[in-house]
């Protein structure tokens, strides 16, 4: 790839750190920057920069947002009696594609993996309960996946919640697979999943 000026190596070497983006793609994504407008090659920099500078957790359910709250935070039609549990910001949007979810959102950003050295305080677990314990939160949805991790982390929260008298413990039910990923899951299987949880005892 010698042939290519410095400038456009870059760029490809650049693209082809992302995920999924080998050099092929990377060459072929940066020729096509290059015979782009200034304007669209421009408009595609800017808006790196500006998510680069504005979007950051959300500090109340740790999604992500460039405002004050995200919009599901600051929605006042969702039910702030219902919080869902889930592993990433990926499945936050996995469920509210699906239209069965109406109320609100914790994302972790992780799951337990002692062997791993993650525990609670790697992720945002003791975030979960200090705000379980200050909030009229009655229902709490563990939607974390069936892998390993994702089963010890939702028996973890339920031993953690289950002394609380005034808190019922869900789980998402059938239609996830054991081993599943929630943001490869279709919509109509998260449906099913969200309206058949069930009781965590």
């Amino acid at each position: 790839m010698s042939h290519y000026p410095q400038s456009l190596l870059t760029l490809i070497k650049n693209l082809s750190k992302l995920p999924g983006i080998g050099e092929k793609t990377a060459t072929r994504l940066s020729m096509h920057i290059l015979k782009a407008s200034k304007k669209e090659a421009f408009d595609l920099a800017a808006s790196i920069q500006i998510v680069k500078e504005k979007v950051r957790f959300c500090p109340g359910c740790f999604g992500l947002t460039d405002q004050e709250l995200c919009n599901i935070c600051q929605d006042s039609k969702r039910n702030s009696n219902q919080l869902c549990v889930v592993e990433q910001t990926d499945d936050m949007i996995s469920i509210e594609k699906s239209n069965a979810y109406s109320g609100l959102y914790h994302v972790l950003h992780g799951v337990l993996s002692p062997m791993n050295g993650i525990g609670p305080d790697e992720i945002k677990m003791n975030e979960l309960f200090a705000r379980i314990n200050k909030s009229g939160i009655s229902e709490v949805i563990v939607a974390t996946s069936t892998s390993v991790e994702g089963e010890a982390t939702a028996s973890y929260i339920f031993q953690e919640l289950q002394q609380k008298n005034n808190i019922t413990i869900t789980r998402i039910a059938s239609g996830v697979p054991i081993g599943g990923d929630l943001k490869f899951i279709d919509q109509l299987t998260l449906k099913r999943a969200m309206e058949r949880r069930y009781s965590f005892s």
